[in-house]
């Protein structure tokens, strides 16, 4: 179950201390390398390249949806999801959890969100992958209160574009000793939407790539009391492919 936690601080930035200068080739501070000490990585929305794995979940009723998966940044968390896709664990699970301008969370055989394991019999811990972060698309483990208990359920961040339930400017304000994103994250959060109260808390493996409007089309599902779609919406598969680009 995904739990609104606080998320740990996410500092990729450097600090500058004031007495450090940063030298151009006139000896003096430039633009461009005082920027670079408050950048960060971003990788969501990096292509796959041809010949590359990526994920296609077909959901009955409405199409693909097509997904990048970083093993470079979260091997363990991409060995699991793909060593499970092609046991055909996930074929005809549904997405059990649904909740609008939030995500959607599917992967649990039980189909009540207490099940699911991962390939190794057991919980697993995927860690926090640097540069991946909750933007709309986001594909992530849902956990029980650490990345520690990754097991087979998985989510995805679906948000309108530059939809923020919270801001990180008003995350960062309301608590700044939890919450720190660089610059340039926070001005994708603006553009792109997501859910950046989750940073630090779970596993981001992946990516959304192609079938966000079906992503965000499940998302208006009607739904019971335990955020349950009243008609079920089905994986008929999760297949392993290469890219064709």
């Amino acid at each position: 179950m995904i739990k609104k936690i606080k998320a740990a601080a996410l500092v990729l930035a450097a600090a500058v201390s004031a007495g450090v200068l940063l030298t151009g080739c006139k000896g003096e501070s430039t633009a461009d390398e005082a920027l670079a000490l408050v950048q960060g990585d971003i990788r969501n929305f990096e292509m796959p390249e041809p010949g590359e794995k990526i994920a296609v979940i077909t959901v009955k009723d409405y199409g693909e949806i097509k997904i990048k998966l970083f093993a470079d940044a979260a091997p363990e968390a991409v060995e699991n999801f793909t060593g499970l896709a092609d046991m055909g664990y996930y074929d005809e699970l549904i997405f059990h959890r649904i909740i609008p301008n939030f995500m959607i969370q599917g992967g649990d055989p039980k189909g009540n969100g207490t099940g699911g394991k991962s390939i190794w019999g057991d919980k697993f811990d995927g860690g926090i992958p640097e540069g991946l972060y909750h933007f709309s698309g986001a594909v992530a483990y849902a956990n029980s209160g650490s990345t520690s208990t990754n097991g087979s359920q998985f989510y995805i961040v679906n948000t309108p574009e530059a939809y923020l339930q919270y801001s990180c400017e008003d995350l960062m304000a309301s608590d700044p000793s939890s919450y720190s994103w660089p610059q340039n994250v926070i001005d994708m959060y603006n553009e792109k939407g997501g859910v950046p109260f989750l940073d630090g808390g779970y596993t981001v493996f992946g990516q959304v790539f192609e079938g966000l409007d079906i992503v965000r089309e499940l998302g208006n599902v009607e739904t019971d009391s335990n955020d349950k779609p009243l008609k079920q919406v089905q994986m008929e598969s999760v297949r392993i492919v290469e890219y064709e680009g």
